[in-house]
């Protein structure tokens, strides 16, 4: 990766106990459409190249389980957040990219495993949209305003 194509980033899981430092971030989101990565997932793996330099701090809550024979993933052993997919030769990290701290620069650019992504969602397809404020409403049943 060229330095125009990279950015540093942090980030970490949902409860503080692990953090993250990438000093190479491909600004490159691919999502990953694999059975395998949607099952851990719960849908499509947007993630990030972290490369082999990846920080983690932390490290005595973490959990790696050997997905197959090539790679690994880790995740937090309190919250469960999903902290990174390793390459096993080579140590290539990709992190998902909701685990980092919103680095700017960032754009999807490519979906792969594109011959098993289910039917069922496009990100090309026209959907409802909600604010944040909305979603709370309808969970407290109050209609969102308009």
């Amino acid at each position: 990766m060229s330095a125009a194509e990279v950015v540093r980033a942090t980030g970490g899981c949902l409860c503080g106990a692990v953090r993250l430092v990438a000093p190479q971030v491909s600004l490159h989101v691919d999502a990953c459409h694999c059975a395998m990565c949607r099952r851990w997932s719960g849908g499509p793996l947007m993630a990030v190249d972290c490369g082999t330099a990846l920080e983690i701090e932390g490290v005595e809550h973490v959990t790696v389980y050997d997905s197959s024979d090539w790679a690994q993933r880790g995740f937090c052993a309190r919250c469960g957040t999903h902290l990174f997919f390793r390459m096993r030769e080579g140590g290539g990290h990709f992190v998902p990219v909701g685990a980092l701290d919103e680095p700017e620069g960032l754009r999807f650019t490519t979906p792969i495993f594109i011959d098993s992504k289910p039917g069922y969602y496009r990100f090309a397809d026209e959907t409802r949209t909600m604010t944040g404020a909305e979603v709370m409403a309808a969970f407290a049943g109050t209609p969102p305003n308009p």
